[in-house]
């Protein structure tokens, strides 16, 4: 067993990552609390040892109750993975107030708020550690994604910023960035941009472009299930020297290497051979 010296919280445990997470944790031996919105759907995690608890990271009173609750019994928390997320996709000029604020509340000020309800209870044990869910997409950019993309340019932020606070307090904070994983991601994804682009839209083409893409590449190779995913985690919270980045999925690793070699022109012209329209094809 590797014992991250106390209960890890995992947020968004209800399936994908954060469920198959929790499930390798328990495994090891970890006192894991999943948690979501919707409790009924970590039964499944239940059975696989896990304590489940609802919370809410766009609720401020859900998020007190929870730490509260695992602090009470524990005297404390050893680590915290932020999971909860979703990708709301759409043209910048026409997404939804609402929706590029929803995404904020969950992507972003969730995640941050959860981390400071946490934090005085490591400072106080000298020890912690904290490992937030980004994406290869908080390092490069994808069009209609500029509300999904904004959310994790945010949270890599927000962690560089805290690892350089809290380091010597004895907390480390890792970010995780996988690629194309096989989860509810893409149907949320595919939803949002329906939603967000009208028939009329002068964005439809480009539309159906990245919603055709986005059907090939999670059906294809390139995508993996949640489990790689879950092994990373697990290797941030138990390794002696946790990393401060970890890319997951070689195809990954790839895209966020060619956008670092190429550039904005060049890697902007690669986009447009990606998603072509009949608008883009006739220049």
């Amino acid at each position: 067993m590797n014992d991250p010296h106390g209960p890890v919280l995992i947020t968004g445990a209800a399936g994908g990552i954060g469920a198959a997470t929790a499930a390798r944790l328990a495994a090891d031996g970890m006192t894991v609390y999943a948690t979501a919105r919707r409790p009924e759907a970590l039964r499944a995690l239940e059975d696989a040892g896990c304590r489940t608890l609802r919370l809410d990271v766009t609720d401020e009173e859900s998020m007190r109750t929870v730490v509260r609750e695992v602090t009470a019994e524990h005297g404390g928390l050893g680590a915290l993975v932020n999971n909860a997320g979703y990708g709301a996709y759409g043209a910048v000029e026409e997404v939804p107030p609402e929706q590029l604020r929803a995404q904020f509340e969950t992507n972003v000020f969730g995640l941050v708020r959860l981390t400071q309800l946490v934090l005085p209870h490591m400072r106080e044990a000298g020890r912690g550690r904290i490992v937030n869910i980004s994406s290869m997409g908080g390092r490069l950019v994808f069009p209609l994604g500029g509300a999904y993309h904004a959310s994790k340019y945010a949270v890599e932020a927000f962690s560089d910023a805290l690892r350089h606070e809290v380091t010597p307090f004895g907390i480390s904070v890792s970010l995780v960035e996988p690629g194309l994983i096989r989860t509810g991601f893409g149907a949320t994804a595919g939803d949002t941009l329906a939603a967000a682009t009208s028939p009329r839209s002068p964005y439809r083409p480009l539309a159906d472009s990245v919603e055709r893409r986005m059907t090939r590449t999670y059906g294809s190779a390139l995508a993996a299930g949640p489990e790689p995913v879950a092994r990373t985690v697990h290797r941030a919270l138990t390794a002696r020297r946790p990393r401060h980045r970890y890319v997951v999925t070689p195809a990954a690793r790839a895209l966020i290497h060619t956008r670092r070699l190429l550039g904005s022109r060049a890697w902007d012209a690669y986009l447009r051979r990606q998603f072509r329209t009949p608008a883009t094809t006739a220049r």
